[in-house]
């Protein structure tokens, strides 16, 4: 893992400094993952580049120093932990539904001994309440339709910022039917970037929404509501 870590970030421009703690989280996810459903990755090889290397990427595509971010449905820490560890500027906030995740992400936080990371039980729609146009960036690698992860997102990113939604290559359908969302939302499609996560022959793409003007007041409607009616 070591090694693939180490030639993975350089090839992505990135710092290798803290190739030790992104080890350390692949033992923490991988033991945590025996008692707790957290990835179908386990492969240490996998782990380091579907998981690490692909997450990190992200700044190599777009420019996240000093810029609050925070990581919508982030699981297992995906993509924030990674962020983090390789641009340690970030002022982080990892948001799940999910109490159990939570506490895991809190233990990673306290053994890779990262600061300025706040990690949030509650729901997308709930935090957008007190967070509305908070963050710089707001990331996602859910797997929900970006319809639906648009009108999530978008409310909690200032004007100015952006939503970067990770997707796969075959997304282009998806992206055209979110387009109508995006705008009412305050939201621009400024580009889709697709890149090959080092190591592997996978390619991934990042759609960068810009946002323009300010999310109507009335968006996130509740959970319910957004997947019944569809922007």
């Amino acid at each position: 893992m070591e090694e693939l870590l180490n030639q993975g970030l350089a090839a992505l421009d990135l710092p290798t400094a803290n190739v030790c703690s992104f080890i350390r989280y692949g033992e923490l996810l991988l033991e945590k993952n025996k008692v707790m459903n957290l990835t179908a990755i386990t492969e240490p090889r996998d782990v380091a580049t579907l998981h690490f290397l692909d997450c990190a990427a992200l700044a190599h595509l777009y420019d996240f120093k000093d810029k609050t971010v925070a990581d919508i449905g982030t699981g297992a820490g995906f993509p924030g932990v990674p962020l983090k560890l390789v641009e340690p500027s970030i002022h982080l906030t990892l948001l799940d539904s999910l109490n159990k995740r939570i506490d895991f992400l809190k233990e990673v936080c306290a053994d890779l001994g990262l600061k300025d990371v706040a990690c949030i039980h509650g729901r997308a729609e709930e935090f957008a309440a007190d967070h509305r146009e908070r963050f710089d960036i707001v990331t996602s690698r859910a797997v929900a339709n970006l319809q639906l992860l648009s009108e999530l997102c978008l409310p909690l990113v200032k004007e100015g910022g952006a939503f970067l939604s990770m997707k796969s290559v075959e997304s282009e359908e998806e992206i055209n039917a979110a387009k109508k969302a995006i705008s009412i939302l305050g939201g621009k499609i400024e580009k889709c970037v697709d890149y090959t996560i080092p190591g592997t022959e996978v390619s991934h793409r990042l759609v960068i929404i810009r946002k323009v003007a300010p999310t109507p007041k009335k968006y996130p409607r509740a959970f319910a509501k957004i997947k019944k009616s569809p922007l």
